[in-house]
């Protein structure tokens, strides 16, 4: 079963802000306000579940929408890097759990790719992707492989 990822129309998180922030806040209670109406659409009481379905649009609408927020936070980063002569930055590392989310991994590295001098992205095997302690080690064995330290 796979969702619609424009079957619900939700919000993108903090639209007017211009920085780098990020927040799913509003977006909870966006797919909460969702979920409420779709049950008063299908009839259904509060406690009832909504079909399969139905969360399955849900989800891959949540999904969609979070990852654009992801996507815009980061453009505006890329960019300020980009514009300041100083900054070095020309490398993307996706870490933790949410870095197995394949459709996650996609946009980015399309993201990356689309870069007026593409970026390089860094991104552990699925298979690490969910225990912190192991992120914590790569993260740490990738910056021994490129010199960096804390002093």
């Amino acid at each position: 079963l796979s969702g619609d990822p424009s079957a619900i129309p939700l919000p993108v998180p903090m639209q007017n802000r211009a920085d780098c922030d990020f927040s799913y806040a509003g977006l909870k209670n966006a797919v909460r306000l969702a979920c409420k109406n779709l049950k008063t659409e299908r009839g259904l009481a509060p406690e009832d579940e909504l079909d399969e379905q139905d969360k399955a649009n849900v989800a891959a609408s949540f999904q969609n929408v979070a990852i654009k927020h992801i996507e815009q936070r980061l453009k505006r980063a890329m960019k300020q890097c980009e514009e300041d002569p100083e900054c070095q930055i020309k490398s993307l590392a996706v870490v933790g759990g949410v870095a197995a989310n394949k459709e996650l991994r996609s946009r980015l590295q399309a993201i990356c790719d689309g870069r007026k001098e593409p970026w390089i992205m860094a991104v552990p095997p699925p298979r690490l992707c969910t225990d912190q302690g192991t992120m914590s080690a790569w993260a740490a064995i990738e910056r021994i492989k490129v010199g960096s330290t804390d002093e």
